[in-house]
């Protein structure tokens, strides 16, 4: 007997990417970190450069497609919580945000090896093709409707 497999579409790209980010969300959530500070703090601790408040809002606006007084108010949470640090007009992370990072990072690593582990290369290769022409589409569909 031979089954095929479902062809993606929209609401298996959805089940997919809500059950992965529910992992993360469950390490996350062992250190009272929620999933947009986890993408704001990675933001500014990976940039190549100095971001001002207003960089890391374009950045965060564009991984999320969020409201930008959202994300000022999620910058100014890792603040409170000293994760990132005003230095002059720029937020950087500070050793705690870096050192909160890397223990996500460790403590999710063996979940993500077990949920993508075994996926022939050929399947990623043409799975991230796919996935980047979606998102392609969708930006642009969401710049327009922005309009």
């Amino acid at each position: 007997m031979t089954t095929t497999a479902p062809a993606a579409d929209p609401r298996a790209l959805g089940l997919a990417h809500y059950a992965a980010r529910g992992v993360l969300e469950h390490v996350l959530a062992r250190h009272g970190v929620t999933f947009e500070q986890q993408i704001a703090l990675r933001a500014a601790a990976t940039a190549d450069t100095p971001q001002t408040p207003d960089d890391l809002v374009a950045q965060v606006q564009v991984t999320l497609k969020t409201d930008p007084a959202g994300i000022r108010v999620t910058l100014d949470e890792l603040l409170a919580r000293q994760l990132l640090v005003a230095d002059g007009a720029h937020l950087r992370a500070t050793d705690a945000g870096h050192t909160l990072l890397s223990v996500i990072g460790t403590e999710a690593a063996p979940l993500t090896a077990r949920i993508w582990g075994g996926i022939p290369a050929a399947d990623l290769a043409a799975t991230g093709r796919v996935l980047a022409l979606v998102r392609e589409r969708a930006d642009a569909e969401l710049a327009a409707l922005r309009k």
